[in-house]
C-alpha cells in the first residue's frame, strides 16, 4: 500500500494578476472562506509518512480545487465574473495542474499493482450558522467501500489509543460521498484506491498552526494504521 497525501486548501495565495479582486477583502481571504486554517501545518507534519504528496496554497476563493469542473462553486462570488478566458487560464494553470499530477501518480502505481491510500487533509470551523459542531476530527469516506470503512474504523481506534478524549466522528461535518476530489477519484479508480478526507476542528488552531501534541497523535495513529 502506498500513502498519497494531499491538501487542497493549504493557503490563501492570490496571483498578482488577480490581486485587485481581493484588495478590499483581505479579511475574508484570510478567513476559513479563503483556506483551511491549520490544514497545511498538519499536512507537513504527516508528510514524512507519505510516498507521494501534493498541496496547493492558491485560495479556494479564486478557484476551488476540491470541486468538480462543472460545479456551481468552482468559482466564488469574487471570481465567477471573470471572463471565460481568465477562467480557462485558472483551470489550466491551477486546477488541472494540481489534479492531473495526483491522477497520474495514482494511475501509474495502480498499474504497477499497488493499492493507493489517499488521505486528504482539511479543517472545519467550530461553529457554522450559529450551530456548534461537536467533533474534533472527522473522517470522511464512502460507506459502500469496505476498505474505506475498515481503514477509518482502525484509524479512529488508533487515535483513541493516542488520546481517549478526542471526539472522532465518521462522515462529519460533511458526507464523504459529497462532491470532492476523493469522490472524483473513486469514479476514476474503482479498484485499489482508498480515498479518505480528514477534517480537523479549527478550534485547536493558533493562527495557522495546530498544537504539536495533536499533530503527534495524528502522526502516530496514521503510522500505526499503515502497518496494521
Amino acid at each position: 500500500m502506498k500513502l498519497l497525501l494531499t491538501c487542497e486548501h493549504g493557503g490563501h495565495t492570490i496571483p498578482k494578476m488577480f490581486a485587485d479582486m481581493f484588495k478590499d477583502n483581505k479579511t475574508t481571504l484570510q478567513s476559513h472562506r479563503g483556506f483551511d486554517i491549520g490544514a497545511l501545518d498538519v499536512f507537513n507534519y504527516l508528510k514524512p509518512l507519505s510516498d507521494y504528496s501534493n498541496f496547493s496554497t492558491t485560495s479556494r476563493l479564486l478557484i476551488e480545487l476540491n470541486r468538480s469542473i462543472h460545479h456551481r462553486h468552482l468559482f466564488s462570488e469574487f471570481s465567477k465574473s471573470l471572463s471565460p478566458l481568465h477562467k480557462e487560464r485558472l483551470i489550466e494553470r491551477y486546477y488541472k495542474v494540481y489534479r492531473n499530477s495526483v491522477v497520474q501518480y495514482i494511475s501509474e502505481n495502480i498499474n504497477k499493482g499497488d493499492v493507493i491510500l489517499h488521505v486528504s487533509v482539511h479543517s472545519f470551523t467550530p461553529v457554522l450558522n450559529d450551530i456548534t459542531r461537536h467533533c474534533d476530527i472527522g473522517l470522511l469516506y464512502d460507506p459502500i467501500k469496505a476498505e474505506e470503512s475498515q481503514f477509518c474504523k482502525h484509524f479512529k481506534s488508533e487515535l483513541h489509543l493516542e488520546n481517549p478524549n478526542l471526539k472522532v466522528r465518521f462522515n462529519y461535518p460533511y458526507r464523504g460521498t459529497a462532491d470532492g476530489f476523493t469522490t472524483h477519484l473513486r469514479r476514476l479508480f474503482p479498484d485499489n484506491y482508498i480515498g479518505i478526507e480528514i477534517e480537523i476542528n479549527q478550534k485547536f488552531a493558533s493562527k495557522n498552526s495546530m498544537p504539536s501534541s495533536l499533530k503527534h497523535q495524528m502522526y502516530s495513529a496514521l503510522k500505526s494504521s499503515l502497518i496494521r
